[in-house]
């Protein structure tokens, strides 16, 4: 095992939450503890000038709301931590559900007020599919929420997972006190608008001594010890290797916008948390310490310097060692690429780097190469899996209000949906251009980046289609089902065949007459084709 030392330093992970949960400033708060930033930004206030580090599009900056997935690298205790923030607005869920294939394990961010919603359930839906290690951060217990007993139950009944609390707060709300840390046995005192340091920490190795009792009052202190005496009762030590197979999280209890418990979770995580993982490609399984490089198209995001009109694609290090000005396999186009000056990111700092290993996010300069998925090796021809486009749920025309800017508004939507945030379907043997997106607000950001980053101007005009299929099976059969469904049938933009269907009555009707035509409802297909 050549790369065994840089492999054994990386963590890959995401955040995950619903929309306010708090997971844009818990992000902010890891940075800060890893040295990569100095100031965190205020994500939701106008009167500051500095945003969220992770929020780079100006669209972002306005909302207060992440739309699109940043990619962050720090140091923290000789530890590489690659961390993902991902959009946790419902419209952008497939940029996260993507991104999840290319971590190797996920902090969930709950609002202690709101408890699981509905986001937080979805998200968790693909973890499970993958059986991604979780651990979950209670957030906002300074103010008053649910009670933490309540929601583990609710947690672990709506998330269909079981927990593990390795921290328990004293209060919440106004008389939030702090938590215990049931790990290593020490009490960190909570002082609002304070950061918490080493001198709010005391060490307590027996919970009934006299010491708890002057830092947080007989009363408190008295609740703590009969909360964690049932705590250890039902729940005992942590099994690491359960939390590894995914069938146990870890919860810690803070406040993010306190920096409040957050190094507690950052310290357990880089001890517990799986190293660089290894994936599934159509022909094997690629393991991390082998010899030869490969690595997988996680995202694809253009204009990430709107001066500069820069096409970056995101790319997950699977196997190897990645390195500068080297020649690698692009297996999709059969052909030779080099990367001249491949990034590491701080959100939108980048750095160029010489080399990169397993677990490691490289951005590359892209002029048009790249589609989501796509596959890079030092020769082996072969492709990654699990990384699907799935069918969208809105469908709108799209209609060109300035002719002048024709050749404008066509590499702009090229562009954007090469990115993933929509797909273009466009009609068979015609040029009628339709959108799909997983949700509304999707529309308003290609709307808007159209017309600030490629000064073309659109709207889009609403249809009532139930799902996008994409078709294969017999030639002879699809050239039928083509000729009669002209109106419904359109092109993916790898060109292949997408059946649009106006309800589940009409989607159901066709699969029954066409038994020798098969629908699908994901893209991973065309992996399973090739």
């Amino acid at each position: 095992m050549k790369y065994e030392k840089e492999i054994a330093r990386r963590r890959t992970f995401a955040i995950i939450s619903h929309p306010d949960a708090g997971k844009t400033t818990l992000t902010e708060k890891l940075l800060l503890f890893g040295g990569a930033i100095q100031v965190a930004g205020a994500v939701k206030s106008n009167k500051i000038k500095k945003h969220a580090t992770s929020d780079f599009m100006e669209i972002e900056r306005q909302r207060g709301i992440s739309v699109a997935t940043s990619v962050m690298c720090f140091e923290y205790k000789n530890i590489l931590i690659n961390l993902l923030d991902t959009p946790g607005h419902k419209d952008f869920a497939e940029d996260t559900y993507r991104t999840l294939t290319a971590v190797d394990s996920v902090i969930l961010v709950v609002d202690s007020v709101n408890g699981v919603e509905e986001q937080t359930r979805r998200l968790m839906e693909v973890c499970r599919m993958r059986d991604t290690p979780v651990i979950v951060f209670i957030n906002k217990m300074d103010r008053d929420g649910k009670l933490p007993f309540d929601l583990l139950d609710e947690i672990e009944k709506e998330l269909n997972i079981r927990l593990h609390p390795l921290t328990w707060p004293i209060n919440m709300g106004k008389e939030f006190k702090g938590v215990y840390n049931l790990y290593e046995k020490s009490l960190q005192l909570f002082t609002p608008n304070q950061k918490s340091d080493e001198e709010n920490t005391v060490q307590i190795p027996d919970i009934n001594v006299s010491l708890l009792d002057q830092k947080v009052g007989e009363r408190d202190a008295a609740q703590l010890r009969e909360d964690v005496e049932l705590l250890d009762g039902v729940y005992g030590a942590l099994d690491k290797n359960e939390y590894l197979q995914g069938k146990v999280a870890p919860v810690f209890f803070g406040s993010a916008v306190n920096n409040f418990g957050v190094k507690e979770l950052l310290d357990t995580f880089i001890q517990i948390a799986p190293e660089p993982l290894g994936r599934s490609t159509d022909k094997r399984f690629v393991e991390p310490d082998e010899d030869k490089f490969s690595g997988f198209i996680f995202k694809i995001h253009a204009n990430l310097d709107p001066r500069h009109r820069d096409r970056i694609a995101f790319l997950r290090v699977c196997s190897g060692r990645f390195q500068r000005n080297t020649f690698y396999k692009h297996t999709r186009l059969e052909k030779d690429v080099r990367f001249s000056n491949p990034y590491s990111f701080m959100a939108r700092e980048k750095e160029v780097i010489e080399d990169a290993y397993p677990g490691d996010v490289v951005g590359l300069f892209d002029t048009g190469n790249f589609k989501i998925g796509d596959t890079l090796t030092e020769g082996e021809m072969m492709q990654f899996t699990g990384i699907p486009t799935f069918s969208p749920e809105i469908f709108k025309e799209l209609i060109n209000k300035d002719p002048m800017k024709t050749k404008q508004l066509e590499k702009g939507i090229s562009q954007l949906t090469d990115e993933g945030v929509a797909q273009l379907f466009t009609q068979h043997g015609g040029n009628r251009k339709i959108i799909g997106c997983v949700g509304e607000l999707q529309f308003e950001v290609i709307q808007y980046r159209l017309l600030q980053e490629y000064g073309a101007s659109c709207a889009f005009m609403p249809l009532n289609f139930y799902k996008a299929c994409w078709i294969t099976g017999d030639r002879k059969k699809l050239e039928d089902f083509v000729r009669f469904k002209q109106q419904n049938v359109m092109e993916d933009k790898d060109g292949n065949l997408v059946y649009l269907a106006q309800s589940e009555w009409f989607l159901n009707t066709e699969r029954q007459n066409n038994p020798d035509i098969e629908f699908h409802f994901t893209s991973e297909f065309k992996t399973k084709q090739q």
